[in-house]
């Protein structure tokens, strides 16, 4: 009765079958992981806002590695910006959407180290091949407060680090780029100034991450394993109705030829 199952057509559809299987449970957990992620991150982005600022160089050094634990931190630091060497990272967008720069300022720690400030957006009103107009942060020795960040790469952030930009733009906030050009310490990660706000409200400051949304991964996950139990059921369901107008057919009385005539 189910011999057609061995034919050419149905051999094809169930090892399709079988390589779906599998595939959609490993795409669900793949789901699970980014949620299990996402929640985790939310909650180190929730404990380190509310945590206490403490001193950067408390939390990194010169070619450190910013903890994951760490993200977010708020921190603080006294020193003098150094807007000789301000650079600005590229293709950046606004907490409405536009797109310009964020400006990138090196800070002079009291211990010569310099820690790198984002001090926020500006619109890219100008050509893109021109230094554009930057506000003037505050001007003799300040104490900078921010939420610390970890050095951007094209891995992380799917950001291609482009070569050969017009001079003082970037691509990716990077301290080991950073300390060849002004070949001094440059501590690890940076920070997103969130404290004194800027004159006249530019650049714009980073806005705080949002952390209580979980995402959808988990009713994806739900879905791909939902999925994968359709695959075998569905495949038993054609298989009983190809069997049963298999079966209808063969019982169906075949037409009687007509009598020879003389």
């Amino acid at each position: 009765m189910y011999r057609f199952l061995l034919s050419r057509q149905w051999v094809i559809l169930t090892l399709v079958a079988l390589a779906l299987i599998p595939t959609m449970i490993e795409l669900g957990f793949w789901q699970l992981h980014r949620h299990e992620h996402k929640v985790g991150l939310n909650k180190v982005i929730a404990d380190s806002l509310a945590a206490m600022p403490v001193p950067a160089e408390s939390l990194t050094s010169p070619r450190a590695t910013v903890a994951h634990k760490d993200l977010y931190r708020r921190v603080t630091a006294k020193g003098t910006f150094d807007t000789a060497h301000e650079v600005v990272v590229r293709r950046r967008t606004s907490s409405s959407g536009e797109v310009g720069y964020h400006v990138l300022t090196p800070f002079v720690l009291d211990d010569g180290k310099v820690l790198l400030v984002n001090r926020g957006w500006i619109p890219a009103d100008g050509p893109q091949t021109a230094f554009p107009k930057i506000p003037a942060p505050a001007p003799g020795e300040v104490t900078v407060t921010g939420r610390l960040m970890p050095d951007e790469t094209t891995a992380e952030s799917g950001i291609k680090n482009v070569r050969g930009l017009p001079d003082r733009q970037v691509m990716l906030i990077n301290n080991t780029q950073q300390a060849q050009s002004l070949g001094k310490q440059v501590l690890g990660g940076y920070i997103e100034m969130t404290a004194p706000a800027p004159k006249g409200g530019s650049p714009e400051l980073i806005p705080a991450p949002e952390h209580s949304d979980i995402g959808p991964h988990m009713a994806y996950a739900v879905q791909w394993w939902l999925f994968s139990a359709g695959v075998p059921f569905g495949w038993f369901v054609l298989a009983r109705r190809e069997a049963r107008e298999r079966a209808e057919a063969a019982e169906e009385p075949s037409e009687e030829p007509a009598p020879a005539t003389v």
